[in-house]
């Protein structure tokens, strides 16, 4: 063991120095270990630390579990559980306390196997193999009963004792398979699928008796539980005791407390099914009795509706003489309703029927206004336009220029109008009433 440096003896200390020195020597001699307890005072801080104490029946202890540990945890932690941590033990400097840093928990007293069972089942019920949506319902008469077990198991017995009992009428096919030790979840998994292959059976067995968590464990293999699941047939698990859970259990069909209870759930009782079709027969024959009674009375009501057939066909006669004579006096009466009708139409299109002389006056005289209007219209329109024609040629540039005047531009073609803009030398461009001329400039005045 590695000794930290003591201090001479005269030597004074800092609060800060003991406490560093105490923590090195405490994570120094206790490295990672396993620590038992029950959990107290649990809290957990808004930063996502988990605060808490463990303790016993002597003493306890402060732990702090940092949230970059607590996250990998897939349960939460709470007050009165009895739980194992993984930790180093240290020393909170700032506050003195002496306190385990946990590295990770798990629940006390089943160890890693109840770790790989949890972890498994949640694995398995995030993929949705539990869900009773995707359970197969159980055959209500089966014609035969497959029990997937060793052929060695107590349960067996139970099993085929009770469907014995309960329905002895129904075959039996037994699967064998070891349910314990090495080897057994892959014999199990090829029990059922062999079950399924051959497909002889309505429902399947899956059973043994109890044992501790290490006898059971073959039931919580991950490979069982997809065949169970990949199992066509619908499969009851009766395994272990009541308190007893498999992850096979999860995703069968059906679970039942123990191989007995499953042999129930499985094989419908011989005597409740006789007493179900006795109860059957009897509704059958009060059903028969009433419906030949009912026949009876139809028949009675027919003869008494029965009549002869030259009365029949008198009847018949009379019948067509009064449709006849309603006929002819529909007819009659329809004819004359449409004869008024169309007396009416008459008058209305003689009333509706157009002036037509009437029309060709009006049209005459609004030939002869439009005419008279276009006339007018067109005068003013020429006069108007003589009258734009002589303000243009007042304002015609080029009559300015038949006067005398003349327009100077320079090289970029801009008309100049002050001399200020010009010197000697420039080259100008003048433009007379006809034609033009370029000009180089001598002298200017301002």
């Amino acid at each position: 063991m590695t000794r930290v440096s003591s201090p001479l003896p005269a030597e004074i200390l800092s609060v800060s120095a003991l406490a560093r020195s105490v923590r090195e020597l405490l994570e120094q001699r206790y490295p990672l270990l396993w620590v038992a307890g029950e959990l107290s005072n649990c809290v957990r801080a808004k930063s996502g630390h988990l605060y808490f104490s463990l303790k016993d029946e002597m003493a306890q202890v402060r732990c702090v579990m940092f949230r970059s540990r607590g996250q990998n945890l897939d349960w939460e932690p709470r007050e009165g559980l009895r739980v194992e941590v993984r930790a180093l033990v240290t020393l909170y400097e700032a506050r003195g306390d002496f306190q385990l840093n946990v590295e990770s928990m798990r629940h006390a007293g089943q160890g890693a196997l109840f770790e790989a069972f949890l972890k498994l089942r949640d694995k398995l019920d995030k993929e949705g193999l539990f869900d009773a949506a995707r359970k197969k319902p159980l055959p209500l008469y089966p014609r035969r009963i497959g029990i997937v077990t060793s052929l060695q198991a107590a349960a067996l017995r139970d099993v085929l004792t009770t469907l014995a009992r309960r329905n002895p009428s129904i075959p039996v096919i037994l699967y064998p398979a070891q349910v314990q030790g090495e080897g057994a979840a892959q014999q199990l998994a090829a029990a059922l699928a062999a079950a399924a292959r051959r497909n002889e059976c309505d429902v399947l067995i899956l059973c043994r008796g109890g044992g501790s968590i290490e006898d059971l464990w073959a039931f919580n293999d991950e490979g069982l539980a997809r065949a169970i699941h990949a199992c066509p047939i619908p499969v009851v698990t009766g395994i272990g005791h009541e308190t007893d859970f498999t992850i096979a259990e999860f995703v069968a069909d059906r679970r039942a407390a123990t191989p007995t209870a499953a042999a129930e759930l499985a094989a419908p009782a011989r005597a409740e099914l006789l007493v179900r079709i006795a109860a059957q027969r009897a509704v059958l024959i009060g059903r028969v009795a009433r419906r030949i009674e009912d026949r009876m009375q139809q028949v009675d009501q027919l003869l008494r509706r029965m009549v002869h057939p030259g009365q029949r066909l008198q009847n018949q006669r009379d019948l067509l003489v009064q449709l006849a004579q309603r006929l002819r006096t529909g007819c009659a009466r329809v004819l004359e309703r449409e004869r008024w009708r169309l007396l009416d139409l008459g008058q209305r299109q003689r009333a509706a029927l157009p002036a037509v002389l009437e029309w060709k006056r009006r049209v005459a005289e609004a030939q002869a206004r439009l005419a008279l209007a276009w006339r007018n219209r067109r005068e003013r329109a020429q006069a108007e336009i003589r009258a734009l024609g002589a303000h243009l040629a007042h304002l015609d540039p080029r009559a300015v220029l038949h006067r005398g005047y003349s327009v100077i531009r320079d090289s970029s073609g801009a008309i100049l109008r002050s001399a200020g803009t010009l010197a000697p030398g420039d080259v100008v461009d003048i433009t007379f009433s006809q034609g033009g001329a370029e000009s180089r400039i001598v002298r200017t005045r301002r």
